[in-house]
């Protein structure tokens, strides 16, 4: 995570270095990010760079974390609205349309997804998967949990290997209508948005109907 010094770098300086960090690390991720480049682009020295952050992979996990935070930010928006308590189904339903048509909206944030996602660098990839999940369970746990009370699913269903699973399949359905070659099987990118969200209509139904409660 960022130093003291970039806390009180003024914000147009941390907002040039975010975005030239952002446009780098989303063309090229993590392991073909290049910071000379990062510091052209911001208008900083190397030197400075370090100053702000311990090392490469420390800006890289500061920068998922605001995508992150950005991207829940809107989930939670669409859940606030919606009634969980009476159609946790139906509610899943909208939120998950909501976040696939949000990658398609968001090409930057769809990017730095990708770039975490499908980084190589074991190192990187970690750190930021352990920052990603972290917002994924924090919105979806409270929804699985009101689920059980409601009684949405059915008694001894394994709440935890459903949400594992969701987890999973959240990022694959952000990316593969944009990534060719991700979805070999159900088309994915080979359609508009309304395609894509009938498909993973399609998917996640299969994994949650032989858990719903009124089965």
């Amino acid at each position: 995570m960022p130093t003291g010094t970039w806390d009180r770098l003024p914000a147009p300086r941390r907002a040039a270095v975010v975005a030239a960090a952002e446009a780098e690390f989303a063309a090229r991720g993590f392991s073909g990010g290049s910071l000379n480049t990062i510091c052209r682009e911001a208008g900083v020295s190397k030197g400075s760079l370090f100053q702000y952050f311990a090392d490469k992979a420390d800006m890289y996990v500061y920068l998922a974390e605001l995508s992150s935070e950005r991207i829940r930010s809107a989930m939670e928006a669409t859940a606030r609205k919606l009634d969980w308590g009476s159609d946790f189904f139906g509610s899943l339903d909208v939120l998950l349309e909501a976040w696939i048509r949000y990658f398609y909206d968001h090409p930057l944030e769809r990017a730095m997804t990708a770039a975490a996602n499908l980084e190589p660098d074991p190192v990187a990839r970690t750190a930021v998967r352990e920052s990603v999940n972290r917002h994924y369970v924090a919105v979806l746990q409270p929804l699985f949990d009101v689920a059980t009370a409601q009684g949405a699913l059915r008694p001894g269903a394994d709440t935890q290997a459903l949400l594992s699973l969701l987890l999973l399949m959240l990022p694959h359905l952000a990316l593969a209508p944009h990534v060719p070659g991700l979805d070999p099987l159900l088309g994915l990118a080979e359609g508009g948005a309304d395609h894509a969200v009938a498909t993973a209509h399609r998917l996640v139904t299969t994994v949650f109907d032989p858990y719903r409660g009124d089965n």
